[in-house]
């Protein structure tokens, strides 16, 4: 969906990475979750947990709450994700919430890393971590991809695979774990043109979206046009809007409903440390709404921070058609006079003039012209210094330029693989009564597409002749890529159905002659009969999405019910 569409590069880096990248990219730092603990046991809690849990049960639970109480609730509920350590230790004091297992008094909110830490060679000397995410060994080999791209922007490049995070408390099955699947595609794109050429293709789809302001005016999440959230600004560009379409095609095409999905944007102080806007895909389940995709507007923060940290420029340029003419500051330190004057501290003085900006290098080119002598600032040193005419020229010169280098922004989407694919299994489930309707069967109403397993394949009855078509079907069904089920137990035919059913298998061949077979259709029940040597390659085509249930219904002859219903 993702990957061929957009001509995407693929990468498979390392799981193990050298501490200088993740502190370059501000994890060491900054990717903490805030954690509180039980103050005699030394039990640890994620903090956000317990409030959210502690205000959930008071609203489903407590019939005895006031209006104004439960509104509350509802209001911390909303706006938790924006909360400093501060606020969310002064709600938890507030409300009087203890160590859920023994009810002992808990500590005040503090970060804690959510990396592995492990060291890397023999020595032990060199600190490493397990990824907590799959994005920095895309940035870090940047300069190749984009090489390989043949320096052209915008271009994406996609890597799946684990990563690790040392989750404070794991629950909920698949939801929380600490390794875990994660599928992360980094878009590079022009900082200064985030238009999308294809964003037209998902301009007019319309679904749940749930902006900032209606967050924290207590609202809930309403059908918006994603063309329109663009031209209003609600989505900061076609790009990030592009990306957010496609994902909510992605995932409808899986099998999850489009009325249990949701876009959420982040609230301000939620956004992570690298993101400049930011929507996540939350999936209704019986856990509530869960965060399965994160599409993330990173501006040009991880670059700029390798770029920093290893000395190696991850630029982009843009040659111009026609060079340009551009006025250009030239800041020339005189070192001979700064090293007469400053000695040992001469370096941090010319760095600092270096680094002025056009507003501070021309106000202090006109105070040395009238006066002489400047005071200046250097922030290395601490202190103020005297800057005499003598020791630097300051200029602006008119240069021919024949191209722009700049730092690449990257919108990037981030899929949690075991989240979506939980999500999709309640989302498909669902029971249906049996035949005599004396029980509710199982069902899987997965998509033919990510089924596992697209069909099976069974004899009418055993016997040497139907064994043996089973077996042509099966070697064609294997050639053409097609996973699928032989069924040979003598149980009848209505209880094999229904075992298909329950393992979500779209179709099941049905072998009752020589020459050709059934095709039965899971959720409809309806049956076509198509000849013995069409039947892998009708399922094939359902399976791979060249055809639906509709065109095989409407192109093959019908399987009388009458038949079907004995064979049930």
């Amino acid at each position: 969906h993702f990957i061929l569409e957009e001509n995407m590069l693929e990468v498979d880096c390392p799981c193990v990475t050298p501490e200088v990248v993740l502190k370059a990219s501000g994890h060491v730092d900054k990717f903490t979750d805030l954690m509180v603990k039980d103050e005699k046991t030394g039990t640890c809690y994620r903090a956000d947990h317990l409030l959210k849990d502690y205000c959930t049960e008071k609203l489903e639970k407590d019939l005895t709450i006031s209006a104004e109480k439960a509104a509350e609730f509802k209001d911390v509920l909303a706006v938790m994700e924006d909360y400093s350590p501060e606020e969310l230790g002064a709600k938890i004091k507030e409300y009087g919430i203890t160590a859920p297992d023994t009810k002992n008094p808990l500590s005040d909110p503090y970060p804690f890393n959510l990396m592995f830490q492990t060291s890397i060679g023999p020595s032990g000397l060199i600190p490493g971590y397990m990824r907590p995410e799959t994005a920095q060994g895309i940035f870090v080999n940047f300069k190749d991809l984009y090489y390989y791209n043949g320096r052209k922007l915008p271009f994406a490049a996609a890597q799946i695979g684990q990563a690790f995070r040392n989750e404070i408390s794991p629950r909920q099955g698949l939801l929380r774990v600490r390794e875990f699947t994660l599928a992360e595609i980094e878009h590079f794109v022009d900082p200064e043109n985030k238009s999308h050429p294809k964003f037209s293709d998902v301009s007019k789809l319309e679904f749940l979206m749930f902006p900032r302001e209606e967050q924290m005016s207590g609202q809930s999440a309403k059908k918006l046009c994603l063309g329109e959230a663009v031209a209003k600004g609600t989505v900061n560009n076609e790009t990030l809007g592009y990306f957010i379409g496609r994902v909510y095609l992605f995932l409808t095409r899986l099998g999850i409903d489009k009325e249990r999905l949701r876009f959420r944007q982040h609230l301000a102080n939620e956004m992570a440390h690298y993101a400049a806007d930011c929507w996540d895909a939350e999936i209704e389940s019986s856990y509530g709404w869960i965060e399965c995709v994160g599409i993330a507007d990173r501006s040009a923060y991880d670059l700029r921070a390798h770029s920093e940290k290893s000395g190696v420029a991850l630029v982009a340029e843009e040659k111009y058609a026609e060079p340009k003419e551009v006025e250009k500051l030239v800041i020339n330190p005189v070192k001979k006079e700064l090293g007469l004057a400053f000695k040992g501290t001469q370096k941090n003085v010319v760095e600092s003039l270096e680094a002025m900006n056009e507003k501070e290098a021309m106000e202090m080119k006109a105070t040395l012209e009238s006066k002489g002598e400047v005071e200046f600032y250097v922030c290395t040193l601490g202190k103020n210094v005297s800057i005499k005419k003598n020791m630097v020229s300051i200029s602006k010169e008119k240069k021919k330029e024949h191209q722009r280098v700049f730092t690449p922004s990257v919108i990037e989407p981030s899929f949690g693989i075991g989240r979506i694919i939980y999500c999709l299994y309640e989302h498909c489930f669902s029971t249906r009564p049996s035949k005599a309707g004396d029980e509710q069967l199982n069902v899987f109403r997965f998509p033919p597409l990510v089924a596992p397993i697209k069909c099976t394949v069974f004899p009418l009855v055993q016997n040497q002749q139907f064994e043996e078509a089973t077996k042509v079907i099966s070697k064609e069904l294997t050639s053409v890529g097609i996973s699928h089920k032989i069924d040979i137990t003598g149980t009848s035919i209505g209880k094999r159905y229904a075992r298909t059913d329950e393992l979500g298998v779209p179709f099941a061949i049905t072998v009752d002659s020589d020459t050709s077979v059934t095709i039965r259709e899971r959720d409809s029940k309806d049956q076509v009969r198509v000849s013995l040597k069409e039947a892998a390659s009708v399922v094939s085509s359902v399976a791979e999405g060249k055809m639906t249930w509709q065109d095989v219904w409407a192109s093959f002859p019908h399987h009388s019910s009458a038949a079907a219903d004995e064979q049930e």
